[in-house]
C-alpha cells in the first residue's frame, strides 16, 4: 500500500469511528502531501503496509500535529482545529504550514508508533470480569498484556452505567455509558488484589511528556475521550513493565498466589503480536490452565479483532475459564468501546 492510499484508507475508518475531523485531515494530506519535504523523504524509507495494519504512518502525523496543538505550539494551526471549525483551503493551508514549519518535531514523534490506550474499552473488561467473578468468588490478581499506559488496568475505579443499572464504585473517577445490547452482566462485585501490566513501550500517565503522547493520538473532534483518558491516569499507580509479554506473564503465571482468581486480560494488543508469539503465548496460558485449581483459578479476558467474521463489525469478547476448561463467548464490541453487543446469558 502507498501513502496516499493508507491516508485515505485510514480516513475511511476515522471517519467510521465517528471522527469527521480525522477524516477530512487524512484525505486532505493525500491529496496534497508535500513530495519534496524531509518528512516525506523520512516516510518513503518504510517498507511495507504503510497503513493502519502495518506502520499506520498517517496515525503517528495526525498524532503529531494534534500534540502541537495540545502543547499550544502553533496558533495558525489551532484556529484550525477543533472546537473551532475551518474550511478546507485554511485547513489545509495551516497543515502544510505546520509540516513545514515543525519538520524536525514530527520527524522525531512520527519515529516511533502511534500508543493509545483507550480507556472506553474498560466497559468490555467491567462486565467480563463481572462473569469471572460470578464463576469464581475470590480476589483477583490482574495483569494485563500490552498495557501501554495502564489505564484499562484501573477500571475498579471505573462505573459502568448501562440500562438504568450502575456497575462499580460509588464515587467512581470516571463513569462509561456505551450503547448497550443484551442481558446485563452478573452482579458479583470483581475484587483486585493486586494488579500490573507489561508493554514493549510502557508509559507513565503520571508524566506530562508520557501523557502528551497517549492524550494526542486521541482524535481532536472527540473530547469526551480526551476528558476520561485524563480522568483515568489521575488514578493510575500500578506498575507497568517493559519487556516482552509472554516472557512477562510466564513469570506471573508461575507465581500465582492460593485463594486467588488470576485474571489475565488484553484488548486489541494481542492481534499486534507476531504469530509464533501468539501461539507460544496460548499454549502457556492453557498449560496454566491444566495445573488451575478450585482455590487457585485462572481467567483470560479478551477483546480483539477476529476479522468481524462474528457479526457486527468490531472486537469479539472472549472469556476463557480453568479448571474446566470453558469458553465463554460474551459478545461484541466497537473497537473504541462506544457500543457493546453482549451475549452471555448466565
Amino acid at each position: 500500500m502507498n501513502l496516499r492510499d493508507a491516508f485515505h484508507q485510514q480516513a475511511t475508518s476515522c471517519t467510521a469511528l465517528g471522527s469527521p475531523f480525522m477524516g477530512r485531515l487524512l484525505d486532505l494530506l493525500a491529496d496534497h502531501w508535500p513530495e519534496d519535504s524531509a518528512l516525506a523523504q523520512q516516510f518513503g524509507a518504510y517498507q511495507g503496509d504503510l497503513g493502519p495494519a502495518g506502520h499506520s504512518l498517517p496515525l503517528r502525523l495526525a498524532g503529531g500535529l494534534h500534540a502541537l496543538v495540545l502543547r499550544r505550539r502553533d496558533a495558525r494551526l489551532a484556529a484550525v482545529y477543533p472546537p473551532n471549525t475551518a474550511t478546507t483551503p485554511d485547513l489545509r493551508d495551516a497543515v502544510l504550514a505546520a509540516l513545514d514549519t515543525h519538520s524536525a518535531f514530527l520527524i522525531d514523534w512520527t519515529s516511533s508508533p502511534p500508543q493509545t490506550n483507550e480507556v472506553r474499552r474498560a466497559a468490555a473488561l467491567i462486565a467480563g470480569a463481572h462473569v469471572a467473578a460470578a464463576h469464581f468468588d475470590l480476589p483477583m490478581i490482574l495483569s494485563e498484556l500490552g498495557a501501554s499506559g495502564g489505564l484499562n488496568l484501573m477500571w475498579d475505579h471505573y462505573a459502568l452505567e448501562i440500562a438504568g443499572t450502575r456497575f462499580g464504585p460509588q464515587m467512581p473517577v470516571l463513569t462509561l455509558t456505551p450503547e448497550w445490547a443484551g442481558p446485563l452482566p452478573p452482579p458479583y462485585q470483581p475484587r483486585i488484589a493486586k494488579r500490573a501490566g507489561v508493554d514493549l513501550n510502557p508509559l507513565d500517565p503520571q508524566r506530562g511528556d508520557h501523557l502528551l503522547r497517549l492524550t494526542a493520538y486521541l482524535w481532536p473532534d472527540q473530547p469526551e475521550r480526551l476528558s476520561l483518558t485524563r480522568a483515568a491516569a489521575s488514578v493510575m499507580n500500578a506498575p507497568i513493565d517493559k519487556g516482552d509479554a509472554i516472557d512477562w506473564l510466564s513469570e506471573r503465571l508461575a507465581r500465582a498466589p492460593q485463594g486467588h482468581l488470576h485474571l489475565v486480560q488484553h484488548s486489541v494488543a494481542w492481534q499486534y503480536f507476531p504469530a509464533a508469539t501468539r501461539a507460544r503465548g496460548t499454549a502457556m496460558i492453557e498449560a496454566a490452565g491444566a495445573r488451575a485449581k478450585r482455590d487457585r483459578p485462572l481467567g483470560w479476558l479478551s477483546m480483539e479483532s477476529d476479522g468481524d467474521t462474528g457479526g457486527r463489525k468490531g472486537a469479539a469478547l472472549t472469556l476463557r475459564l480453568w479448571p474446566g476448561n470453558l469458553t465463554l463467548p460474551l459478545g461484541r464490541a466497537d473497537f473504541h468501546g462506544r457500543w457493546i453487543d453482549w451475549q452471555y446469558q448466565g
